[in-house]
């Protein structure tokens, strides 16, 4: 199987998003698939205003379109809710792809706290995010019972 795992966040990044997605990508490559990472290194980026040390892709759309078709894979799994996240879904929903999604921190708080969004907004755009994804995967039961609690379905 070919996958092709998207995720705003990668090396150089250091931090638990990026070790797990680097377990996970190692365990499916054991397992005989092929995985291609697409990460903000394949694209044009600007730091992060809050967060300087992370790197958003910038315009990632045609860029996207190209890699994807390139890649051609036959499972796209959507990491993170940022630039890319939001590039590779537009990617599957125009050619009405199946993809999954993976939620793996607390996104809103962390906006709510950096930004002053109210938690109810974050929350809204991460239910709109993931909605139409197969499924939503998560590290922890808790972590399933806190996003049901908050209206995720999946």
């Amino acid at each position: 199987m070919k996958l092709a795992l998207v995720s705003d966040a990668w090396y150089p990044q250091t931090n638990g998003v990026v070790r797990t997605l680097d377990t996970v990508r190692g365990l499916l490559a054991a397992g005989g698939n092929s995985v291609e990472v697409v990460a903000p290194a394949d694209f044009f980026t600007l730091p992060c205003p809050t967060y300087p040390e992370i790197r958003l892709a910038v315009a990632a759309g045609g860029a996207m379109q190209r890699r994807l078709d390139a890649l051609a894979p036959n499972v796209i799994h959507i990491a993170t809710e940022g630039p890319l996240g939001l590039a590779a879904r537009h990617y599957c929903l125009r050619r009405g792809l199946a993809f999954t999604t993976a939620y793996h921190t607390k996104f809103p708080e962390y906006i709510h706290v950096r930004t002053g969004l109210p938690l109810a907004w974050a929350y809204a755009f991460m239910r709109w995010f993931h909605r139409p994804s197969s499924g939503v995967m998560v590290a922890a039961a808790s972590l399933e019972d806190e996003l049901y609690a908050h209206g995720f379905r999946k």
